[in-house]
């Protein structure tokens, strides 16, 4: 056995197995973990919907794209949920789809996307408990296959700087969008991107689907938060337990685009 796993096991709370807590259980919790560094998913966790596929399909009724784009991500999506295409190339061409844009166009979108979407759905324990974190003087990180600019404003009222996301982005020169992937963190891709910037082993980190498991598979306090199935059957095995926000009860969990 790994010394360090031993002093992952001892550091980190007790928690009940599989057992759903109570918002003033998660939060003792949270706390009593003492962590220096947290790390946060953010649809489905930090607000309720698929900001990523909400966002897609809004830009497509506004005609941001072209009738060609439009029929292609229509079509891959369409593949996309039958099986055909996988989580990280669909995460990675719902970007892709805006190639030949200016930025400042995606980042004004984005901006009333989440004013009109996002901002209603935030779930009030998550907004307080960022905000006590943030108080605290932990260092905040959030990791989403969600396109960047989506992200940012989404994250904006959180008080999460731009400089700590790590979201699904292209790159952008001279400020058009192009097709090159940079990121699209999701999976084992959500740790990889968490390894990059030098966290390896975080000492929080909140997710609320199957896609988040190898992210809080590194955490010394994993809190998994609005579970979907898979998710929840996974902290089953592990022996966590598990927080569901109210606006959140009898919501169907986000597992897609992240």
């Amino acid at each position: 056995m790994n010394p360090a796993d031993t002093t992952k096991r001892r550091l980190a709370p007790k928690q009940k197995a599989g057992r759903q807590w109570t918002a003033e259980e998660f939060e003792r919790l949270v706390f009593e973990c003492q962590p220096k560094v947290a790390v946060f998913d953010c649809d489905g966790t930090l607000w309720g919907g698929d900001a990523g596929y909400g966002f897609m399909a809004w830009s497509l009724e506004q005609g941001l794209v072209s009738r060609s784009t439009n029929d292609w991500i229509d079509a891959r999506y369409r593949a996309y949920r039958s099986g055909g295409v996988s989580e990280a190339a669909m995460c990675g061409e719902m970007v892709q789809m805006y190639a030949g844009l200016r930025e400042t166009e995606l980042e004004e979108a984005a901006a009333r996307y989440v004013d009109e979407f996002v901002r209603a759905r935030v779930f009030a324990e998550m907004a307080a408990l960022v905000k006590k974190i943030r108080q605290a003087g932990i260092e905040i990180w959030a990791v989403s296959s969600t396109n960047r600019w989506v992200i940012v404003e989404g994250l904006r009222d959180f008080g999460i700087p731009g400089k700590r996301i790590l979201a699904a982005e292209v790159r952008v020169k001279d400020g058009l969008i192009t097709s090159e992937i940079v990121d699209v963190p999701t999976d084992e891709a959500k740790a990889i991107a968490l390894r990059r910037i030098g966290l390896s082993a975080p000492d929080a980190v909140f997710g609320n689907s199957i896609h988040d498991l190898a992210m809080l598979e590194m955490a010394r306090c994993p809190f998994p938060v609005n579970p979907s199935p898979a998710l929840l059957e996974a902290a089953a095995k592990n022996g966590w337990g598990y927080f569901i926000p109210q606006a959140a009860e009898g919501m169907e969990a986000v597992v897609g685009g992240e």
